[in-house]
């Protein structure tokens, strides 16, 4: 799985917090990260230097195999909470995602095997 960042002006992206950001993101989307082939963080600060609750927004983009990008946004007071609640956020939504596909018995061996190795 690949992970690419971006930021706005207003928060500083360095290895240190790119890589604490991926082992999270990574720890967070556990079983489907073999079948995610990448996720786009989206990081901004809707306040700029200003102070302010939940101005902290994080929007996830997840490419699942063969499927359309699954995208989710989330609002906090800091980094961290807003990216934990977008992973929290994905790991709903992929799992709805994957709920319809076993409903409609999508002929997709991606999903299928995905089934298999986690029931």
């Amino acid at each position: 799985m690949i992970i690419q960042f971006n930021t706005d002006n207003h928060i500083k992206g360095s290895e240190k917090f790119n890589a604490t950001l991926t082992d999270t993101i990574m720890g967070g989307l556990g079983h489907y990260s073999d079948h995610i082939t990448r996720v786009e963080v989206h990081l901004t600060d809707e306040n700029g230097a200003k102070t302010g609750v939940n101005d902290k927004r994080c929007v996830l983009e997840a490419r699942f195999e063969g499927r359309q990008p699954v995208v989710v946004t989330s609002h906090a007071n800091t980094v961290d909470q807003a990216v934990d609640a977008a992973i929290e956020k994905l790991n709903h939504a992929l799992d709805a995602v994957v709920g319809k596909m076993k409903d409609h018995h999508v002929d997709n061996s991606a999903v299928e095997n995905f089934l298999a190795e986690n029931q």
